[in-house]
């Protein structure tokens, strides 16, 4: 919004008005925003939801200092979509694909995860939505995206290849270079498949449509779609099953934020992608200034939620975050790195999968279920071994930067 209204000004040479053509500036003024949003707002919001007794039920599990929980306001994650969407619609151009697409589903995950909390706080109902509505809603968001990605005239990715590539249908010539040691040729070409990258692997693209020999990109969203809903599904469920400790699934969240950053003003600059040999993006240089508010709204909400929490974000929260992160990386074709930079989550989700799989194969077998872990999702095993809850999630934390900086060096790391 404030982007068009800067640009109107620059016409009249108003002083300062041309900065908002920078997006390392408008991103800058997002991240302050949401941090603004979350941290000064956010307190009146807390304050509302203490007032109106929308507090955490805990269930006894035996965890050390978990009824001491009871009570905390939950819903917090109004919080963050506040800090995510707001300073999106200021700062950043809404008439752009990629801007729509992260809109559409960070408010479409929210309002499943707020469906849920409300169920559980005003209904007094302690299971929330039915898991089948959530995964109906999860299923919704990845068509929806997984649609504007696959069909939009929008949605291109720009080259680079050797000057005895055959065009293919839909491939467009864009201009033709020197590397930089100026004794071999090659072309950049526009293109609207589906394209990703493989990580630590030379040569490093992917196409969907190669899977199932359609050359002509007719059938590919059969395949295509059904893995943006898998990967939308996954992580954010991991998200959610992240979020039991105070400070866990947010913290992680800005760290792998942080990395997507990275990765989107890369493939959004020609320059970078030049120099890294990575697919250009164009248009997705909005997206920076997107996920500048993600992190800030991650980080203010940090100040609240840090142990000891004075905010949940309850699924309202957790299952956007996890959408957020798993639809970014989709529309800056890194999803397959998301097994590496959101291995926290994974290692979460895991878990719990393997908890109740083998607690269920041991009962059918011996007639007692046995575990793996003492408790799942993992960060609880940690706690019934007696580890204090402010360390477990440093050391998640901790594993979650060194997964980040990993992810970054896969750009060059072939």
């Amino acid at each position: 919004m404030l982007y068009y209204f800067f640009r109107f000004l620059d016409q009249f040479n108003v002083p300062g008005a041309g900065l908002f053509d920078y997006i390392s500036f408008r991103a800058a003024m997002a991240l302050v925003g949401s941090l603004v949003i979350s941290v000064i707002f956010g307190k009146r919001i807390i304050d509302r939801l203490r007032k109106q007794q929308i507090g955490e039920t805990v269930r006894d599990l035996g965890l050390e200092g978990q009824m001491e929980k009871s009570g905390t306001p939950t819903m917090g994650g109004l919080i963050i979509l506040s800090a995510v969407i707001i300073p999106t619609l200021l700062f950043a151009r809404f008439n752009n694909i990629y801007v729509i697409t992260m809109v559409i589903a960070t408010v479409w995950l929210g309002f499943i995860g707020f469906l849920d909390d409300y169920i559980k706080v005003f209904r007094k109902n302690k299971e929330g939505l039915k898991g089948k509505f959530k995964i109906i809603g999860q299923v919704g968001v990845g068509l929806i995206v997984g649609s504007i990605l696959y069909f939009s005239d929008e949605v291109k990715v720009h080259k680079r290849v050797p000057m005895d590539y055959t065009l293919q249908k839909d491939e467009v010539f864009v201009l033709k270079e020197h590397d930089q040691s100026g004794s071999q040729q090659f072309r950049w070409i526009a293109t609207d498949d589906m394209t990703t990258t493989i990580p630590f692997i030379k040569g490093n693209e992917f196409n969907y449509n190669w899977l199932i020999g359609d050359s002509n990109k007719s059938y590919g969203w059969m395949l295509f779609i059904p893995i943006v809903i898998f990967i939308v599904i996954a992580v954010s469920n991991g998200a959610n099953m992240t979020d039991g400790l105070d400070g866990l699934a947010t913290g992680t969240s800005a760290i792998i934020g942080l990395a997507l950053a990275v990765l989107a003003y890369v493939s959004s600059n020609g320059r970078f992608a030049d120099y890294l040999n990575v697919m250009y993006i164009p248009q997705a240089e909005e997206l920076v200034v997107f996920i500048a508010a993600f992190v800030g709204a991650c980080i203010g909400f940090l100040w609240y939620n840090s142990f000891p929490a004075q905010v949940f974000m309850g699924d309202t929260g957790s299952l956007a975050l996890g959408g957020i992160i798993a639809v970014f990386a989709i529309s800056i074709r890194k999803e397959l790195l998301i097994p590496v930079l959101c291995g926290v989550f994974l290692i979460e989700n895991l878990s719990v999968i393997l908890q109740v799989t083998y607690f269920k194969l041991t009962k059918k077998r011996f007639g007692e279920g046995r575990r793996i872990f003492l408790m799942a999702p993992l960060h609880h095993h940690y706690q019934k071994k007696g580890l204090h809850e402010a360390k477990i999630v440093s050391r998640f934390w901790i594993v979650g930067i060194l997964l980040a900086v990993v992810t970054i060096v896969t750009l060059k790391l072939r």
